[in-house]
């Protein structure tokens, strides 16, 4: 398996470099002038979750007024891939500013049909499960569509604002060890499998200072948000989601240009009924790069992560400084748990890995990440859009 990861690593820099490589010098003049800009990068790969997979990533942005040349570019990164062991899966996740950034549309939209994996419920559970065809695979097959509008207080850097849910989630060709697991037999799951419907509301209240949402080099964001998913519009199950986003960003000038020093705080907390497809997790492209998605799940899950952005500047002097001042690296340490109650750390999910950075658009970044998982001994790697937070 190593072997596989190491090979598909190296076809994806070898692709993405040499796209780029081809591409830059001839759209970068171009593509200042225009209002849309787009960088689209595909290929063969491997992904930690799905394993070997044809897909890419496609980054667009664009201003909503092109006249407010002080008005943040609206970010709209598309991730697609189709799996050769079936299925495929494409997730949104948009960024867009709106009258004079007084008004945000931010959230996320996917649809999957991919071979999965679920571990049960509870730390003690999902570290001795043994992950495999017979154990914990399952076919996941649904779609999430989950605007957050939010709107500006007056003058401040303060934003208030609701948030919508829905989606469907459906649990399909269980494996024995799923099917016999007693969280799902609870649930009501069978031979046949699960399914959920999920209607949520909310209320989002968050701070942002970051210069550039998609990649901030300074500034603090400090987001609050609680959902509620009644039966009475829709939800199989009545439960509510509550979470906590933390982060902030500190450009280090006396390392040089472009160095920041990143760092996050995250909980999800739940009450209620709540479906074990929307449990709590702890891992994805997103935070704890290293543990398989849904590896550790419960109702509760609060992690934290430090990472170092380091982007090379060589100049513009030549093409090959050119090319290399679009690259960069990051490295990162963090920790994670899951729990029953609202905290909990006595089982620690340590994590920590390292990434190449590959500027597609001006503060636009491709990466690809190297994660370690040290509880379960695996290292997973990544691909992606725009940073991780």
């Amino acid at each position: 398996m190593r072997s596989v990861l190491r090979i598909n690593a190296i076809m994806l820099v070898v692709f993405y470099v040499s796209t780029i490589q081809a591409q830059a010098s001839e759209k970068d003049s171009i593509q200042q002038k225009k209002n849309l800009r787009f960088s689209i990068l595909g290929g063969p790969g491997y992904t930690p979750d799905y394993g070997l997979v044809i897909g890419g990533s496609c980054l667009f942005t664009f201003s909503t007024n092109v006249a407010d040349t002080a008005m943040k570019r609206s970010v709209l990164p598309v991730a697609f891939a189709y799996m050769t062991n079936g299925g495929g899966t494409m997730i949104v996740r948009p960024q867009l500013f709106f009258n004079e950034d007084r008004f945000r549309i931010f959230g996320q939209f996917s649809i999957n049909s991919t071979l999965d994996n679920y571990y049960g419920v509870g730390y003690e559970t999902n570290s001795s499960t043994e992950r495999g065809e017979e154990t914990t695979q399952y076919r996941s097959v649904g779609f999430k569509l989950n605007p957050v509008f939010l709107f500006r207080y007056s003058d401040t850097n303060l934003f208030l604002g609701a948030s919508i849910d829905a989606g469907k989630r459906s649990m399909e060709e269980p494996s024995e060890g799923v099917i016999n697991d007693p969280h799902f037999i609870a649930q009501g799951g069978t031979t046949e499998g699960l399914s959920f419907t999920n209607v949520g509301i909310g209320a989002n209240i968050s701070y942002d200072t970051r210069d550039i949402p998609a990649n901030a080099y300074s500034g603090l964001f400090v987001e609050v948000s609680a959902t509620y998913y009644p039966k009475a519009i829709g939800s199989t199950m009545e439960y509510g989601v509550y979470k906590l986003d933390y982060r902030q960003f500190k450009e280090l000038k006396m390392l040089g240009e472009r160095r920041v020093l990143a760092w996050m705080l995250n909980g999800r907390f739940t009450s209620g009924d709540v479906p074990i497809t929307e449990m709590s997790l702890v891992g994805s492209p997103f935070d704890l790069r290293g543990y398989y998605l849904g590896h550790y799940r419960d109702r509760n899950a609060l992690m934290s992560v430090v990472e170092y952005r380091h982007m090379f500047n060589a100049g513009d002097e030549t093409r090959f400084r050119r090319l290399l001042s679009k690259c960069g690296f990051v490295t990162w340490g963090g920790v994670g748990s899951v729990s029953d109650k609202f905290m909990d750390s006595n089982h620690l999910l340590p994590n920590y890995g390292a990434g190449l950075r590959i500027e597609v658009q001006p503060r636009m970044n491709f990466r690809l990440d190297v994660g370690r998982d040290p509880t379960n001994k695996q290292n997973l790697i990544y691909f992606n859009m725009t940073e991780a937070f």
